[in-house]
């Protein structure tokens, strides 16, 4: 990847995350919070960006998930703006509705 490593960014997500408790099967259910990875040359590495909610039950989503605290297209959108050079017009279209509340600084 030497050669084109610098421009190389890659996003790993899920759709959904997992609840903080064991189900009756000793598994987890599906849950709200979740994790991302923003990986490669063109990106500001090296820290975790968002905010860790934490997990006293007052801080939990509905007493039961971690809670959202980075919606994940804060996290997508300046990867298609400044990654992949795409416009506000067709943003507004992949995302319609969407005004992002803030700049993650990840690129």
């Amino acid at each position: 990847l030497e050669p084109i490593y610098a421009d190389t960014v890659i996003v790993v997500m899920s759709e959904f995350g997992r609840t903080l408790a064991e189900n009756g099967n000793k598994g987890t259910d599906h849950g709200h919070g979740n994790v991302m990875w923003v990986l490669g040359g063109g990106v500001r590495g090296g820290k975790v960006y968002g905010e860790w909610p934490g997990l006293a039950e007052s801080q939990l989503y509905e007493k039961r998930d971690l809670a959202v605290t980075t919606d994940f297209r804060d996290v997508l959108m300046p990867v298609l703006r400044e990654h992949m050079e795409i416009g506000d017009s067709n943003l507004a279209q992949i995302f319609p509705g969407f005004r992002s509340n803030q700049n993650l600084g990840l690129l």
